[in-house]
């Protein structure tokens, strides 16, 4: 049977490594989100501590008309310098004579990062020539950058084709943490799941409820189901041609008999802006001008008891329109009632708005697993087979 080839299965010891990772944290020239960065380190150690010369690669942003001083990787270079406490090169490409040359003078125990990979269109269109002129850089290739797994692209799939490869102690993880939810959880086994659409999250949620003890819905997402129940929303944001995917679900919870818990009470305003007058009204309340901006204290109370029971905690997407202080209260409040339970269940936050919100809250220590992927680990939650994951597998 097919399995995750890891650190373990290869001899990278003294070899050019071509370690692929995910710093895709840079906006307008500056290092926004130092996470991603962090959560790299430990494959870095290991590969330092065994002699390798590290190329590091990733993407950034979607550029659209080649290289950009906006979406460059440089400043990545000083900030995992000062991480590690080790200089880190950079070169103003990712093939080419000038990054050859300066591979080539790499020592062992130095690590060279490479220059955004989607500066060049061959990259997202898993071009093999492209893939082959990263591939003649190193000896062996290691894919740490799980948030990109659900993307075929060369640095991905195209590449390990090339060279002997594995998955690297982040991607690990992430696959090792968020499949367990997949196959036997401790129960009972609670998922909370927010954010803004429902479309996007189908397939987790049929998932989830093959799975889970509990699912609690909420964000906007809520909204369409509550709608679906024949409630009010007034101008709070839903997805019409998703109201009889809500019904479905509701009924397929019945079906396998999930506890399936829905907002009872809501922070609403007639506008979404900081700032704006706003006021908590329980869920037969909402006026036809009223946008549901955030989860009431009622439902958030509601919530406590079956957290406190609970041995598997996974949480995605935020519970209201959290990056508005005034409405970010219920995430903030659900964050410390999931920390609460670290020792005496599982707790997991399922990577993207989630992980940047729990890292704005300085609480990432505070969670047994924060992933670092948000589509990814959505997708593999739902059982999706994902590119990358599938490059790294044994034949």
């Amino acid at each position: 049977m097919p399995k995750l080839l890891t650190l373990a299965d290869i001899n990278y010891a003294k070899k050019v490594v071509y370690l692929r990772v995910d710093y895709n944290v840079v906006e307008d020239g500056k290092v926004i989100d130092e996470f991603r960065i962090q959560q790299s380190i430990p494959t870095i150690r290991k590969l330092l501590a065994a002699d390798c010369k590290i190329i590091l690669a990733s993407h950034n942003g979607r550029p659209t008309n080649g290289p950009s001083q906006a979406l460059s990787l440089r400043p990545v270079a000083q900030v995992l310098a000062n991480l590690i406490d080790k200089p880190v090169g950079f070169v103003d490409d990712c093939v080419g004579p000038e990054v050859e040359l300066e591979v080539g003078k790499l020592k062992p125990g130095e690590l060279l990062l490479l220059e955004n990979l989607r500066f060049h269109k061959a990259e997202e269109k898993n071009n093999a020539n492209f893939a082959k002129s990263m591939a003649n850089l190193a000896e062996v290739y290691v894919d740490d950058a799980f948030a990109n797994v659900h993307r075929a692209h060369a640095s991905m799939v195209g590449l390990p084709k090339f060279l002997p490869h594995c998955a690297g102690l982040l991607m690990q993880q992430e696959y090792e943490r968020l499949s367990s939810l997949l196959g036997v959880p401790a129960r009972p086994f609670v998922a909370i799941i927010g954010g803004v659409k429902i479309s996007s999250k189908i397939g987790v949620l049929q998932s989830l409820l093959k799975k889970a003890n509990t699912i609690f819905i909420a964000g906007a997402m809520a909204n369409t189901f509550i709608q679906a129940l024949g409630y009010e929303i007034g101008k709070s944001s839903t997805e019409q041609d998703c109201i009889q995917t809500a019904k479905d679900i509701i009924k397929s919870a019945k079906q396998n008999k999930v506890n399936l818990i829905l907002p009872t009470d809501f922070v609403v305003a007639t506008s979404a802006r900081q700032g704006v007058k706003h006021r908590l009204v329980r869920l037969d309340k909402i006026e036809k001008n009223d946008i549901a901006l955030d989860i009431g204290k009622q439902t958030m109370k509601a919530i406590w008891p079956v957290l406190e029971s609970a041995k598997t905690i996974f949480w995605n997407g935020t519970l209201g329109m959290a990056e508005l202080p005034d409405f970010a209260w219920a995430s903030r409040d659900l964050a410390h009632m999931i920390a609460l339970r670290k020792n005496k269940a599982d707790t997991i936050i399922g990577g993207g708005d989630t992980a940047a919100f729990i890292h704005k809250l300085a609480m990432q220590g505070r969670f047994d697993f924060v992933s670092t992927g948000g589509g990814a680990s959505l997708e593999l939650l739902a059982g999706e087979k994902l590119p990358g994951i599938e490059a790294l597998m044994s034949k």
